[in-house]
């Protein structure tokens, strides 16, 4: 018994060792669901041209997102997943689609 708990707590410590060090890029993950889902979709429907149900499925992930809008009349995505906020616009033919800062 002492050894399982030996096992699971230095399985603990190097886990906290591991998000210690990569701490930069698990604060940055949620950020990436809602950007992937802003920016891609509008790709998928104002750059590509499919039609949104489609596009829709072509950007659902594995991991939920909260709120997603598409304005048509001024080809602006937004999408609220894990707490973050990500907007997507359509620029052009040329340039496609931009996530806004």
């Amino acid at each position: 018994m002492k050894l399982f708990r030996r096992t699971l707590l230095v399985l603990l410590v190097v886990l906290l060792g591991w998000g210690w060090h990569e701490r930069e890029n698990l604060w940055a993950f949620p950020d990436i669901i809602s950007a992937y889902t802003a920016k891609e979709y509008c790709s998928c429907r104002y750059v590509m041209n499919n039609d949104a149900e489609y596009c829709r499925g072509y950007v659902k992930q594995w991991l939920p997102t909260d709120r997603f809008s598409d304005d048509v009349v001024s080809k602006t995505i937004t999408v609220i997943g894990m707490g973050r906020s990500n907007t997507a616009h359509w620029l052009g033919q040329r340039q496609g689609c931009r996530l806004q800062p």
